[in-house]
């Protein structure tokens, strides 16, 4: 058994509005060392924490956690979509594991994803289909959301049980940091959009979703513009999360408070639990860790605070 980790953040704009070519040099600077990461490892099996956008989730029957047993991707924001190659057996023996560990975690045969899982694939292993899969979803947006802990004891269990395979297994962690896009809430929606959010959304038309994503499209200019009232980046509050979770430190991070995510660094910050899961994932397999890369920049053209870091056992960082 070997594990690694890569945490990444990503946006829907992507390829849609683009930032200063300096800034996007550094973005493509730092994924490709990430690619080059996971190729020197090679993983045998991709443990995938993601969150949704009300793509594959809603409120009709809301988890806080699930684990795919099978995947497609919708294709959004002109991702690929497909059939994603998830091991089956191996998410069914997370699920119990998961159980076991007195976490309670759904699963599912049709698991539904978007450009959050899907985005890490392309960017990091070149498409859907380099590596058997476990998709993990975390509800990091649709309200009310548990405290983040619960994000470390999930990866906790799924990293205990990491340690009974016999694989090199690479966590993901997709998502965050500070952003706070304009991404609709259910409290206090107009009844079309609630319809929306609680299950009306799974039947979108093409020209729907085209409107959709047209909206936060636009609403990424405005916001790269200045022209927009949504809340700032908070590069301060980002550093200190990835400091802490350079260190290890899940006894500060189980303080953390969803409002504190909410006030500090805007609603989509709660995405952070991916990048929570998958390193507390990484300590109870493998033990400590250290960080060997780390690229952050806080990109408004993308609406996120944007960053890049991998990670291996300490064990095998001096081995090397």
């Amino acid at each position: 058994m070997a594990t690694a980790l890569v945490t990444m953040s990503h946006s829907p704009l992507m390829g849609f509005t683009e930032p200063a070519p300096a800034t996007r040099g550094r973005v493509d600077s730092a994924l490709a060392d990430a690619r080059a990461f996971v190729a020197d490892f090679d993983p045998e099996l991709v443990v995938l924490f993601g969150p949704d956008h009300y793509n594959g989730y809603f409120y009709d029957m809301m988890p806080p956690f699930c684990i795919g047993a099978a995947a497609e991707s919708i294709g959004d924001y002109d991702t690929t979509a497909g059939v994603l190659p998830v091991d089956h057996d191996a998410a069914m023996a997370m699920v119990r594991a998961v159980l076991d560990a007195d976490l309670d975690v759904t699963f599912s045969e049709r698991m539904y994803v978007d450009h959050g899982f899907v985005q890490p694939l392309e960017l990091l292993l070149g498409g859907l289909d380099r590596a058997p899969i476990v998709p993990v979803f975390i509800n990091s947006v649709a309200e009310p959301l548990g405290p983040p802990r619960r994000a470390r004891l999930l990866g906790e269990a799924i990293g205990r049980y990491a340690t009974t395979v016999d694989k090199r297994i690479l966590f993901i962690g997709s998502g965050g940091l500070s952003h706070d896009p304009p991404v609709p809430t259910l409290e206090g929606a107009a009844p079309e959009v609630a319809a929306s959010l609680i299950s009306e959304g799974r039947r979108l038309t093409p020209e729907q979703r085209a409107a959709r994503q047209m909206r936060v499209i636009q609403a990424g200019r405005d916001y790269a513009a200045g022209v927009s009232t949504m809340k700032p980046l908070n590069p301060e509050w980002d550093r200190n999360v990835l400091d802490v979770l350079a260190a290890g430190d899940f006894a500060q991070i189980d303080r953390w408070t969803t409002d504190w995510f909410t006030e500090q660094a805007g609603h989509s910050a709660h995405e952070t639990r991916t990048s929570i899961a998958a390193y507390a994932a990484l300590a109870a397999s493998a033990g400590q860790y250290k960080v060997t890369a780390s690229y952050y920049e806080p990109i408004p053209d993308w609406i996120a605070g944007f960053a890049v870091t991998t990670a291996l056992p300490t064990s095998s960082v001096v081995a090397a």
